[in-house]
């Protein structure tokens, strides 16, 4: 969360509107042995506030990989565009699951711009997601937002 306050009240609602996931790559707070972290959307040195529609779950590797980054580039067209905002888009919109359950693939210029910009498939990532899907773990379903 970096040094912003935000009230055990919002951030109980926050976490529950997650399913206790991180909105980016989805691990619930039960696979990963911790409490998630309260991710500013748009970071606060971005200009973003901690109210809570600027505010959900992430995992500590894509909150510290996404850092202050708004924005990424799309390895297909080149072009940038925004990141992937959990609180309004929908995950399933702009990524999937690859096949064996390791990897997430993005879907969307949005999603490829998003996996790159939080490596969300560095080689530990992806052999982490193997072993949680050998036991069964992952991959977690996805959930349209507000169900």
């Amino acid at each position: 969360m970096s040094g912003a306050y935000v009230a055990e009240g919002v951030r109980r609602r926050v976490a529950e509107a997650a399913f206790r996931r991180c909105g980016y790559c989805q691990t619930h707070e039960e696979v990963v042995g911790y409490a998630l972290h309260i991710e500013h959307i748009l970071s606060l040195a971005a200009g973003g506030t901690s109210s809570e529609e600027n505010l959900w779950l992430a995992c500590f590797v894509c909150n510290n990989a996404k850092g202050t980054q708004t924005s990424g580039r799309d390895p297909e067209t080149g072009i940038s565009f925004l990141l992937f905002n959990p609180r309004t888009q929908s995950w399933g919109e702009h990524f999937a699951w690859s096949t064996d359950g390791t990897e997430v693939v993005g879907m969307s210029p949005v999603g490829r711009a998003t996996v790159l910009a939080l490596q969300l498939n560095t080689p530990l990532r992806r052999e982490a997601r193997r072993r949680w899907v050998a036991v069964g773990w992952h991959p977690p379903a996805v959930r349209p937002i507000g169900d």
